[in-house]
């Protein structure tokens, strides 16, 4: 038989399978490693970093300052993550954009808020008609 016809197997066993991807008559034959075809996992951790500090910043804007600092990190964070999502290498964009806009939003209403105290503050008078203003008894003169 000239080398390029299939030979039967001898009686009472199966085929080998073709080590160089032949595979066995009938069956697909074999595609490759485990590597084939693998890549990267998408790098979402900044997307999802500045997502959760926007809304912590937003939800915490009156801690004196503390939601201004995470609205600003949640800031820095989404614009890194969008970047990212942009280039390919996240697969969450709009999480990145939504921290994008509540660490925009909590570090304003931090300002305005730490603004407002400041206000508050700087306007409050302390006349008061009594000699001690820190006093808060109330004396009433009773006659009998």
């Amino acid at each position: 038989a000239p080398p390029s016809t299939p030979q039967p197997a001898p009686f009472g066993h199966a085929p080998a399978a073709d080590p160089y991807g032949g595979g066995y008559p009938g069956y697909p034959a074999y595609q490759g490693g485990y590597n084939q075809g693998w890549q990267p996992a998408p790098a979402n951790g900044m997307g999802i970093t500045a997502m959760v500090l926007g809304i912590i910043a937003t939800v915490l804007f009156c801690f004196y300052g503390l939601g201004i600092i995470l609205g600003i990190l949640a800031l820095i964070f989404g614009f890194i993550g969008r970047g990212r999502a942009q280039r390919g290498e996240a697969t969450n964009g709009g999480m990145a954009l939504a921290g994008i806009i509540l660490g925009a939003i909590g570090t304003l209403i931090s300002s305005a808020f730490i603004g407002f105290i400041i206000w508050a503050i700087a306007n409050d008078d302390f006349d008061s008609t009594n000699d001690d203003p820190w006093s808060n008894t109330l004396v009433v003169d009773v006659s009998r």
